[in-house]
């Protein structure tokens, strides 16, 4: 039975990848990454956005190479971005944004790392106020300082970057 009592069963795909970033956390990176691989073989390219977009989301963390980390960080952003009316894609944006920031730092590139910094600022306005909106935003901050932007950097140019979820090939 898919609902009960307004509950909706578990997304069966979704706890499989849960139990794979499990393994991830625990140390045994490159098993997760096998097994996250598998799952998205079996997922296919044309497979529900959503479970596109956090497969390749954790996959990216799974990787050593950062250009291979930001290859599975923007196939996440695409993915998420084929689900771009729903409130589960607006509460993706920050963090997805605040991933390709860190991929760009790690190559060197700060300007592509601010332009998704601003983006992931200003996509956190869809996040509610718990524990994972407040992480995330935190997060935020402390890009914000490593790239020596401050909160009103953002805002005088956030008009020029477009809409949170948008990608311009960087």
């Amino acid at each position: 039975m898919a609902e009960r009592q307004g509950q909706t069963a578990p997304d069966a795909l979704l706890t499989r990848i849960g139990q794979v970033v499990m393994l991830h956390h625990g140390g045994d990176r490159e098993e997760a990454r096998s097994r996250l691989l598998d799952l998205w073989t079996e997922l296919g390219e044309g497979g529900d956005p959503l479970h596109r977009c956090t497969l390749a989301h954790y996959l990216a963390d799974t990787h050593d190479d950062p250009l291979d980390e930001l290859a599975w960080d923007l196939r996440a952003l695409t993915a998420a971005e084929e689900h771009a009316g729903s409130a589960q894609a607006r509460a993706l944006y920050p963090s997805l944004h605040l991933n390709l920031a860190e991929d760009y730092v790690k190559l060197g590139r700060a300007e592509a790392a601010r332009t998704h910094v601003r983006r992931a600022r200003g996509a956190a306005v869809a996040l509610v106020d718990d524990s994972y909106g407040n992480g995330v935003r935190a997060a935020i901050s402390r890009m914000e300082l490593r790239l020596g932007e401050g909160p009103g950097d953002w805002d005088r140019r956030a008009t020029d970057e477009g809409e949170p979820g948008a990608t311009d090939g960087e």
